[in-house]
């Protein structure tokens, strides 16, 4: 009997750019470059580690990922660590499951690590949840041969009010260290002393560090990102203060979460305990923010559960006291005094900025439905026709794959920012704008008045200009700043506009007339989180959902046909216009969801203007000014009770589901359903689900009316001697309502100073007083590269309430003065 030859071997063709190399026996192809422990990975070989991370520097720091390697048929003289060597043609790798060199090798790192390793897990807070553990389990020895004392610390040491340090549990990994200062940029964290006395502080050198005590003099760990180290830590070594000894992660149960915090829609993971929220973890998304949150994002989240927390409907007696109400009462009054106000001289709708995209789209059907009325605008804070023009034309309706997103933030060569103060204003973009600045080497320049820290970490550059001088200095780039005009020319340039573009004319017609001539593409970034999905929702005076202009008639036709009713023809006011017309009479009554009068443009007037309307209703979680003024109340769900989306300023929906059951409370859309079943009307979006689809139905439309360009305003006039310009914008952290109740994040909101020139600091002093009729802030003097001629003071923090307090905003006329008590 004759056998068949056999047929030869054939060799895979290794692409361009990529190396063949053997793992465990096994042939792998794997791209030139890639980490030894990534391609394990991709083979379903887990080799354990502690230091290494796939979003930061390798480091070789703990070796617990040796490898037994050879190059060339010759093995190398001890273990390699896989996270630090990278891939080569020919090279053949064993790991723990081939190799007994690597796998002894690995048992004896083990037994390093645990030698001063405290015996705690029992009350330490990674407990459950801790590689070490689980490392210790699968690759350490059953017994240790260490017999001496461990080496002790005193605990815990607070390197920031949130952050605490267990030092004896590091590892030394280094995960906290390369995060601060390669991710965030916040190097204030970082490995002190050597050998055996090695640990983690906060000093910049070793001996600002009191070894005996549980302190450190050093700078502190002030970060908006700092929670991220507490995460990745692989030991028990970061805890939090907010979370330490609050719960063990076995009792827990999680539910993803998406932030609501800022336009930015990060994933989120919510850890709940008997109905109450223990702590919130950033979720892996790499598309929108990777592995990281912020501070506020990880933190704030106490608001919910504060012990003034609205749960029961409030009426306003005849005696002029607000008391609890049965919700068929209260919503009984609140439609009967709707209607009549309609029915006069007609209602408004602050919806705010916020809202969920199904809460935004329940408050623009109501008012177009059940008020009868296009006086309505999420836009709870300064604004402007030019604004809402530009958002017509450039902003609402564009599909996601058409905009700019996250990762066109990444691959963009230059990108420049308008107006946006990223690090306050949208955490994540001011991260991803730093890897692209520091790994792609990204051009990242900054419009603004000084040189902030988000200039500093992007690596940027700042073009200075007075407050109101922004249209001015855009329209003069190709002759003042050639270079940069010439650089967002480039495919994959970006322009980045804030908010804060509305409270200076003519910005946004100077950013698009930019953008057309240099063909950069451009993105809006609000600071609210709702704001995107209640302009896509048509909670704005002149766009029905989808971007459809009230006053265009086959756009009213469509949303007519979907709704079954005919909807009014005339552009609405917006929230100032709203806010006027209550104060002067012309409106009866008006419709509030959760709107800080603190954050319109006039404070002051927009209480008088609640004080004198006829009827007010309030949709809130909390008390507040409305709250007083308001003849009924409904209390309404925060996030961890309902469902939802938001749509984040790439236009990309970022669903959520609800994560404590069973509270009792309703989301505004279910609130807002009810009260129009009250008035005669339906609106069909008791569930969240039900307000989605009821949108999704609408068709999209294509058609974007033109922008219509708005003239700067002239070159302001000669200031008077004690006479400045403001300029202003919040900060991450400061007095925001979602905030409260959660001492240990304020504790790291940074301080409030006025900024003014070196030569203005010099003749004003320690202290400074800003002023104009309507009052006054006194702030510490810090110097900065400010313009002569122009202060800047934070919109909202302690002691600097701009708006409440100064009734004016960015670009505003102020007298300044030396001294004064704070």
């Amino acid at each position: 009997m004759t056998m068949a030859p056999e047929e030869p071997k054939t060799e895979t063709p290794v692409p361009e750019g990529h190396v063949k190399l053997t793992i465990d026996g096994e042939e792998v192809i794997a791209p030139k470059g890639e980490l030894l422990i990534r391609t394990a990975e991709r083979l379903g070989t887990v080799i354990p580690r502690f230091c290494d991370h796939p979003l930061l520097d390798p480091a070789g720091a703990c070796r617990q990922c040796l490898v037994e390697v050879e190059m060339g048929g010759r093995p190398m003289p001890k273990p390699q660590a896989s996270c630090t060597m990278t891939v080569a043609d020919g090279m053949v790798v064993k790991t723990q499951l081939t190799s007994p060199v690597a796998d002894k090798a690995q048992q004896g790192v083990m037994e390093l690590l645990l030698i001063n390793h405290p015996l705690d897990c029992p009350v330490c807070d990674k407990g459950g949840e801790c590689p070490l553990q689980n490392q210790a389990m699968a690759h350490g020895r059953a017994e240790s041969r260490f017999v001496d004392t461990k080496r002790t610390f005193p605990k815990p040491l607070p390197i920031s009010t949130q952050v605490l340090l267990d030092r004896e549990r590091c590892v030394l990994c280094q995960r906290c260290t390369r995060f601060s200062a390669q991710i965030a940029g916040d190097p204030f964290i970082e490995l002190l002393e050597r050998g055996a006395h090695q640990q983690i502080g906060t000093a910049e050198t070793a001996d600002v560090l009191d070894m005996a005590s549980r302190t450190s003099s050093g700078k502190p760990f002030q970060s908006y990102f700092s929670g991220n180290t507490i995460q990745i830590c692989p030991v028990g070594a970061l805890t939090s203060a907010q979370y330490r000894f609050r719960s063990r992660p076995f009792d827990l149960v999680s539910s993803p979460s998406v932030c609501e915090h800022c336009s930015s829609g990060c994933a989120e993971r919510t850890d709940f305990r008997r109905g109450k929220v223990m702590r919130k973890l950033a979720g892996n998304d790499p598309e929108v923010n990777e592995e990281w949150i912020c501070d506020k994002g990880r933190f704030a989240f106490r608001y919910a559960q504060a012990e003034d927390r609205i749960r029961r409907p409030l009426v306003r007696d005849s005696s002029g006291v607000l008391r609890e109400a049965s919700w068929t009462e209260a919503l009984r009054v609140a439609a009967t005094g709707l209607a009549k106000a309609r029915d006069a001289r007609g209602v408004g709708v602050l919806a705010g900025g916020r809202l969920t995209l199904e809460d935004a789209y329940a408050y623009s059907k109501f008012a177009r439905v059940a008020l009868r009325t296009n006086d309505i605008d999420f836009r709870a804070r300064a604004h402007s026709d030019e604004e809402l023009s530009f958002l017509a034309t450039q902003v609402v309706g564009t599909p996601q794959d058409d905009g700019v997103t996250f990762a066109a933030l990444e691959k963009a060569p230059t990108v420049l920012c308008v107006a946006f103060e990223p690090e306050d204003e949208a955490p994540i973009v001011f991260l991803r704008l730093r890897k692209a600045a520091r790994k792609r080497t990204a051009k990242i320049v900054h419009l603004g008045q000084w040189t902030t820290s988000s200039v500093r970490k992007t690596f940027g550059e700042l073009l200075a200009c007075p407050p109101g001088g922004e249209p001015a200095a855009l329209a003069a780039l190709a002759s003042h700043a050639p270079d940069l005009d010439a650089a967002l020319t480039a495919e994959g340039a970006v322009i980045l506009v804030g908010e804060r573009a509305a409270e200076v004319p003519g910005l946004f017609s100077a950013v698009h007339e930019l953008a057309a001539r240099t063909g950069a593409r451009v993105a809006w970034i609000p600071r609210r989180a709702g704001e995107r999905g209640a302009l896509e929702a048509g909670a704005a005076p002149t766009l029905l959902p989808g971007g459809r202009p009230v006053t265009d008639a086959a756009a009213r036709a469509e949303v007519e046909s979907s709704w079954g009713v005919s909807v009014p023809a005339e552009p609405g006011r917006d929230t100032s216009g709203i806010v006027a017309a209550l104060a002067d009479g012309s409106l009866s009554g008006v419709l509030v969801g959760g709107v800080d009068p603190n954050d319109l443009p006039d404070p002051g007037l927009a209480r008088r203007a609640l004080e004198q309307a006829d009827f007010v209703v309030s949709l809130e979680l909390r008390p507040s000014d409305v709250t007083e003024r308001a003849d009924v109340v409904l209390p309404i769900a925060p996030d961890v009770e309902k469902a939802g989306s938001y749509l984040n300023w790439e236009g990309r929906r970022r669903p959520f589901d609800i994560t404590l059951e069973n509270t009792g409370a309703l989301p505004d859309c279910r609130v807002l359903d009810t009260l129009a079943v009250e008035m005669d009307a339906d609106l069909f979006t008791q569930t969240s689900a039900a307000a989605y689809g009821d949108l999704a139905r609408l068709p999209l439309w294509v058609t974007r009316p033109p922008f219509v360009p708005v003239a700067a305003s002239p070159a302001g006039r000669e200031l008077d001697r004690g006479q400045v310009r403001l300029a202003t914008w919040r900060q991450l952290l400061d007095n925001g309502s979602l905030q409260a109740g959660e001492p240990h994040l304020a504790g790291t909101a940074r301080r409030a100073v006025a900024r003014v020139s070196p030569v203005a600091a010099r003749e004003l002093g320690e202290t400074v007083t800003v002023s104009n009729e309507r009052g006054s802030i006194t702030l510490p003097v810090e110097a900065a590269d400010v313009p002569d001629g122009v202060v800047w003071l934070p919109a909202d923090s302690d002691g600097s309430r701009v708006r409440a307090t100064l009734g004016a905003g960015h670009g505003a006329e102020v007298s300044i003065e030396a001294g004064g008590e704070r």
